[in-house]
């Protein structure tokens, strides 16, 4: 993929993340550079600890020493890239920052997490989304943000491709190969104009209209469509496709089509009335494909897009390599 900002941020809170520690947040909270969707400033707003920022900002650093904060990711995987934003943050921000990855399992005291750079100690700017490429194969559960000395960050993303334990999705035998805490991903899209197509693959189902994929009204013969990737090779059992709060706005028709290993194709459903505001599931037949491509006519939003199958031998060893 050409920029690694159009992979998952696998550090969403929407996702399962959560801030597990931070050595100060004195004037804006912790938990702040998780939240979804881009940081919001009102300069009349101040409280009792200052000017209340969409973010997280520490005091004023009067020894010598740095800040940081730790993140456990929603899904753990690979991270491609990483982005620290300082919307915002102008004079008060920190000048330099460093970012470190590592991996545990299960409980971890992040006092005993063991530490590796995903990227090194690099100067930022304020107000700006810093972005750094990042180049480590192994997978990642918690991620470090120092900041050099002190100051303001609005948002942290981590950008990757979720890495699931092979041996929990034999468990469950029949699980969404789609979803991102699973390994799927989109891969390409037409039309994203009103919401990512990432939210498709969020876990949960979405709250309001915004938290789906939603594209621009089209003015031609076309349609819109994206294609998902699953985490491996798998056999599909069934299609959810989920239009819930898109009530004027929803697809009038919808149709999957799998592409296998080879790179031939295969339909899965067939062009296919849709209702607004539902929750609409499919059989689909179990045909060993590795990616589906969602076509909705002419145009739409869609709030949720499972894929529920299992994988197939080759597609188990694939990812049981990987996680290796």
């Amino acid at each position: 993929m050409a920029d690694f900002r159009e992979l998952p941020d696998l550090a969403l809170r929407s996702l399962g993340g959560a801030v597990v520690y931070a050595n100060d947040d004195a004037f804006a909270a912790k938990e702040n550079l998780i939240t979804p969707g881009r940081p919001v400033f009102d300069p009349t707003t101040f409280g009792s600890q200052g000017k209340v920022y969409d973010g997280w900002e520490t005091r004023r650093r009067r020894s010598p020493g740095h800040d940081e904060a730790i993140v456990r990711l929603g899904a753990s995987g690979v991270v491609h890239g990483v982005v620290v934003d300082t919307a915002w943050f102008t004079g008060n921000y920190p000048p330099e920052i460093g970012v470190d990855g590592a991996c545990a399992d299960g409980l971890a005291d992040v006092a005993a997490l063991e530490w590796e750079p995903l990227v090194p100690r690099s100067a930022v700017s304020g107000d700006s989304e810093n972005a750094f490429a990042v180049e480590n194969p192994r997978r990642v559960t918690h991620v470090r943000l120092r900041i050099f000395p002190d100051g303001g960050v609005a948002r942290l993303r981590v950008h990757g491709e979720a890495l699931p334990d092979p041996s929990l999705l034999d468990v469950l035998g029949t699980a969404d190969l789609a979803a991102l805490e699973h390994g799927g991903r989109v891969v390409a899209c037409s039309n994203a104009f009103y919401g990512s197509p990432n939210n498709l693959l969020l876990p949960g189902p979405a709250r309001t209209m915004g938290e789906g994929w939603e594209n621009a009204r089209r003015r031609d013969d076309g349609n819109d469509w994206v294609e998902v990737a699953l985490v491996a090779e798998a056999e599909l059992v069934l299609a959810e496709l989920d239009t819930s709060w898109f009530l004027h706005n929803a697809p009038g028709w919808a149709a999957l089509t799998g592409r296998t290993a080879d790179g031939g194709t295969v339909e899965l459903l067939r062009r296919t009335a849709l209702q607004p505001d539902t929750r609409h599931r499919f059989r689909v037949p179990a045909t060993a494909v590795t990616h589906v491509r969602m076509d909705v006519f002419p145009d739409g939003g869609m709030a949720r897009l499972r894929l529920h199958g299992a994988l197939t031998p080759k597609g188990r060893t694939e990812l049981a390599a990987r996680w290796s």
